[in-house]
């Protein structure tokens, strides 16, 4: 549903036929807003581990099955602009999202800590609680939020992920390291696209005994040119199927004006495979470049 529903917002924005945005609306009524068909919002069962002896609960990891709605938070931001969504429509969608945000930043003593442990996780777990976090909070307009997490990734999510080559150890020890590495730093860049103001840019943000995304990207863009120069073992499942076209790429040069980054990641494949399961297709999150890096369009007042 947030892949197709990024999708169509995209065709919108570029065209601004509604006929793309009518077709957006309806499943977004359905998930979100209709009280009989909602999603409750909370991930309090996400990959659930079944134990007899105890009640089901979910797990930090599980937090990234939710990755997606950072897109579809950008998604929501085009339509917005369109009359097929109606101003009770919108009130819907932001009642659902800030009551998630609440969730992801605000986990009750007497409830699962899920979002909190995920938050503190040193890999693409922690990353995707960032990702989701800023891109509801844009959404919502709760800049308190925002201001949190520009504030969380300089003291802590650059010292505890990066090392100084640029790359992310956390990553490299996992059965796919190669893929985990590559949506890490699709989460971080996205995070850092969303979190820069006229007056902050965290693009260029270096701890003074480390580095910052300028290390990352230099650190991964030759890997990403070339897979088999690749340094660390194989990644166990479809290894071949990747890099795919990182948006870290998009959104590095235009942080850092190197055109060679964009110069690749046009000539990468746009989609994971067709036959792809549902990890790979988990690990690129971030498909609507253009929701991303463009002005959205003002609400037209009816």
């Amino acid at each position: 549903m947030c892949v197709r529903v990024a999708a169509l917002a995209a065709a919108f924005g570029i065209s601004k036929d509604d006929k793309y945005a009518s077709a957006a609306v309806e499943p977004l009524r359905a998930w979100f807003i209709t009280p009989a068909t909602r999603m409750t919002p909370n991930l309090n069962f996400a990959r659930v581990v079944p134990d007899a002896t105890q009640a089901p609960t979910g797990t930090p990891e599980g937090l990234i099955e939710a990755v997606f709605l950072a897109e579809l938070a950008q998604a929501l931001v085009f339509l917005n602009a369109s009359q097929v969504l109606t101003d009770a429509d919108l009130a819907g969608l932001k009642s659902w999202f800030a009551a998630y945000l609440t969730w992801l930043t605000e986990p009750g003593d007497s409830g699962p800590r899920i979002a909190a442990l995920a938050r503190d996780l040193r890999n693409h777990h922690g990353s995707s609680w960032l990702l989701q976090t800023v891109a509801i909070a844009r959404f919502t307009g709760n800049d308190a939020v925002l201001s949190d997490c520009r504030h969380r990734f300089k003291t802590v999510t650059l010292r505890a992920q990066v090392v100084m080559l640029g790359n992310f150890p956390a990553e490299l020890t996992t059965p796919n390291p190669y893929r985990n590495s590559l949506l890490n730093l699709d989460l971080l860049t996205g995070a850092c696209e969303l979190m820069a103001t006229p007056f902050e840019t965290l693009w260029d943000y270096e701890l003074q005994d480390g580095p910052g995304m300028r290390a990352a990207i230099a650190y991964f863009f030759p890997f990403i040119q070339k897979r088999s120069a690749w340094p660390f073992p194989a990644d166990k499942l479809h290894f071949n199927d990747l890099p795919l076209r990182r948006p870290a790429l998009l959104f590095t040069a235009r942080a850092y004006t190197r055109p060679e980054y964009a110069d690749l990641w046009r000539t990468l494949a746009a989609d994971p495979p067709e036959a792809a399961d549902h990890e790979i297709a988990e690990a690129f999150p971030i498909r609507q470049p253009y929701l991303w890096v463009t002005r959205p369009p003002r609400r037209v007042l009816s």
